[in-house]
Order: structure tokens, then C-alpha cells, then sequence
């Protein structure tokens, strides 16, 4: 029987030399739904997703993926479980090079002995479940912003991953763009069976997509739950992330002196 948890997240310290960035994380990612790791930018979320890509390692604690734990694998061990993964990186990363087809057919090159006529087939079908097979031909340059993401959703989606990463899928996308983006996180990730994380600041689309939020700030996870949980989660952070509110727990103004004193009036403001 499937483990019903694809990916945790045990007690998570991580840091950049001497700069920690992760504090204590715990972390469950449910297998078959769409978790959201959210937060404003430098927070950590996206050093937390490529721990569970196991393109970082702890500094403390565990990080268990597809039912193995990332620091006890050697590089084999490593490339193999990347190999059950797909990730959407921001702005898609395409290789501007390769037409849109040998974006998509890499992974398939790279990664399996299929003959080209099977890889074209296959292709052209995750071309067509993106919206873009007629676009195949093209080369990066010439796609819009949008085009290029639902590329690389193509290409994410290419060896049919258990486990799909998101790595701010929504930046720099007009509304329709956007729309079309997260329809199809949540379509593909149904229909394939997949489980999906995604890293993200952006309220107004994901909550209605996912299944679950953990909001972090600072580090830390600061909250978690479904999204009408966290909505009335009574956290001062997660209030005024989801509102947009000026001021708050992140502060409108940089810490400073007086601005009296600033002036040369001498005395507190």
C-alpha cells in the first residue's frame, strides 16, 4: 500500500554557511493533493522546496521523499529519485536553443529508451494537454510568457512524476496567463494521479487551488491548514499577508531612529 505522506519534513534546520534560512521545520505533504508553501519573498519557501527536491540537504534534521530519506542517499541513489519528480521553475526555464517539442522531449531522451516515434507521440500528447501542440515547432523566443510556462508544465509533466514542484508558477503572468496556469496545476496534478507543491505569494489564485497552506515567515512555519482554516487562523502574519494590509507584524517602516531626530530637531518622533 502507497505511503500515504509522499514527502515529510522532520525537525528541518538549514543554513547558508552561517546564515541559517530553516528553523525547526515539520512538514507533511499528503500524496495525491496540491500543498501550497507560502510567504513574502525571503522567507525560506523556496529553500524548502529544494530540499525536497533533494537539490539541498539538511543541515539538521530529515527529509523524507518518496519513502526515502535524502541525506543517506549517495548521487545515483540521489538522480534516481529526482528522476520521479518534475519541476515547473520560475519564468519555466526553457532551453531557448530546442524547439518547444525537444524541450518536452528531453527528459525523455535523457532519462529512457523509448524509440523517437513512441517520444513524439508522447510529446505531442503532453503538448496537447497544456494546449500547445501546435506550437511545437517554435522555439522559446517566439512564445509569450504564458505559451512558455504551459512549456514548461509540459516538460514538468514529461515522465509522468509522482511528486510536482512549483517554483513561483504564477510571477509575471497576465490574468489570463495566470488563470490558465493554475487550472492546470490542479487538472494535470487530478488527472495523473500526481501530488504537487507550490511555492508562491500569490493569495488570490492559490488558496482556491490547493488542498492545504503552510505559511512561513521568518524561517519558521507560522501556520497550516486548509485555506478556510488559515483564513481564520487569528495569526497576525498569515491576517495580514492574505489582506494585503500596509502595516502589521512586517512593518511599513524600517526600524529607525526619531524622524525628529533625523531632522536635527533633537528629541524622539
Amino acid at each position: 500500500m502507497a505511503d500515504p505522506v509522499i514527502a515529510q519534513i522532520e525537525d528541518l534546520t538549514f543554513a547558508y554557511g552561517r546564515q541559517p534560512v530553516l528553523h525547526g521545520i515539520n512538514l507533511d505533504i499528503p500524496r495525491g493533493k496540491v500543498v501550497a508553501v507560502m510567504g513574502q519573498s525571503g522567507c525560506g519557501k523556496t529553500t524548502l522546496l529544494r530540499i525536497i527536491a533533494a537539490a539541498l540537504l539538511p543541515t539538521r534534521g530529515r527529509a523524507r521523499v518518496l519513502g526515502q530519506v535524502t541525506s543517506e542517499l549517495d548521487r545515483d541513489a540521489l538522480y534516481a529519485l529526482r528522476r520521479r519528480m518534475g519541476m515547473l521553475y520560475q519564468f519555466g526555464a526553457l532551453f531557448t536553443d530546442m524547439t518547444v517539442f525537444d524541450n518536452v522531449a528531453f527528459q525523455m531522451r535523457e532519462h529512457t529508451d523509448l524509440p523517437e516515434d513512441a517520444i513524439r507521440d508522447l510529446v505531442l500528447l503532453k503538448l496537447e494537454a497544456v494546449g500547445l501542440r501546435g506550437a511545437a515547432p517554435l522555439l522559446p523566443a517566439a512564445l509569450s510568457g504564458g505559451m512558455a510556462r504551459r512549456v514548461a508544465l509540459a516538460r514538468a509533466i514529461a515522465l509522468d512524476p509522482e511528486l510536482i514542484l512549483y517554483d513561483e508558477p504564477f510571477t509575471g503572468l497576465d490574468p489570463i496567463a495566470l488563470g490558465v496556469i493554475a487550472r492546470l496545476v490542479r487538472q494535470l496534478n487530478d488527472s495523473l494521479g500526481a501530488t504537487a507543491v507550490i511555492v508562491t505569494h500569490d493569495v488570490a489564485e492559490t488558496l482556491p487551488l490547493v488542498d492545504y497552506v503552510y505559511f512561513m515567515a521568518d524561517g519558521r512555519v507560522v501556520a497550516q491548514g486548509t485555506p478556510a482554516e488559515v483564513r481564520r487562523s487569528g495569526v497576525a502574519f498569515v491576517e495580514q499577508f492574505v489582506s494585503g494590509a500596509i502595516d502589521g507584524p512586517v512593518p511599513f517602516h524600517y526600524p529607525a531612529a526619531g524622524y525628529a531626530a533625523d531632522l536635527g530637531f533633537g528629541g524622539g518622533a
